[in-house]
């Protein structure tokens, strides 16, 4: 009797994982592309025309940069703003961007290390990340020596380059979630 029940129960468990498999694969031959990767958000908050500057003050805030506490980069400018309630901007900076640029959108940051070495070789601290364009991750770091030189146009990097005393206020700043505004 016992042979019986086993052989019922092993063929109930055969035909439970079919029909899961069955489902997932369904389920995963259905699911757009790109889902669940970064991406720029197509909020009509942030404009991705050319953001107008302030020529007397280069370091205020631009128009058209969003709303809300986020991060603000600049292609263009080579400048953070990281920007609290209300507007008000907490600190701005120049940054060295690497050879690969993220499109003008909102992001989110999507993961954070405290040490790594960068595409580049160079040992880096406080990154934060938030996207990726043809599988080069793009984000924020500052390079322990505390280095900024330009990129090497022939390796393609995304680390967007900051002092070791701005990275600090990035990573106080930037946790995961966090919104990042790319504008040109």
């Amino acid at each position: 009797m016992a042979s019986s029940s086993s052989g019922f129960v092993a063929g109930l468990t055969v035909a439970a994982l079919a029909s899961v498999g069955f489902l997932a694969y369904q389920a995963s031959a259905s699911v757009p592309a790109g889902l669940g990767k970064p991406h720029a958000d197509n909020s009509p908050v942030v404009g991705t025309s050319k953001t107008p500057r302030d020529r007397k003050d280069p370091a205020a805030l631009p128009a058209g940069s969003g709303t809300g506490v986020r991060v603000v980069y600049s292609v263009d400018d080579d400048r953070v703003w990281l920007v609290g309630e209300g507007d008000s901007v907490k600190r701005t900076f120049r940054v060295t961007p690497g050879s690969v640029d993220p499109a003008p959108g909102v992001y989110a940051v999507t993961s954070r290390s405290n040490a790594i070495t960068g595409t580049d070789g160079t040992p880096v601290e406080h990154v934060v990340r938030f996207t990726e364009v043809e599988d080069i991750t793009i984000g924020f770091s500052a390079a322990v020596d505390g280095s900024m030189p330009a990129p090497d146009p022939a390796l393609k990097t995304g680390g967007i380059r900051e002092s070791r005393e701005d990275g600090n206020a990035m990573w106080d700043f930037a946790t995961i979630g966090r919104a990042v505004a790319v504008i040109p």
